[in-house]
């Protein structure tokens, strides 16, 4: 399920809102270990979106 999320993350990251919304779902659907490795990867992937994805993570928490 992570490399599946990583792949979408990528197809979506065009857009901002469609980004955000796939990576709320892909965190809710992960473990507690995979969440930490696909924020990991998504901030070292996206910097452009470190505050959507920092925001997202906290939510979640």
């Amino acid at each position: 399920m992570l490399e599946f999320s990583k792949i979408v993350l990528k197809k979506v990251s065009f857009d901002k809102k469609l980004f955000k919304k796939e990576l709320r779902k892909s965190a809710m659907w992960l473990s507690k270990s995979d969440m930490i490795i696909l924020k990991i990867w998504a901030l070292s992937t996206f910097s452009q979106y470190n505050y959507i994805i920092k925001e997202v993570f906290d939510q979640i928490g």
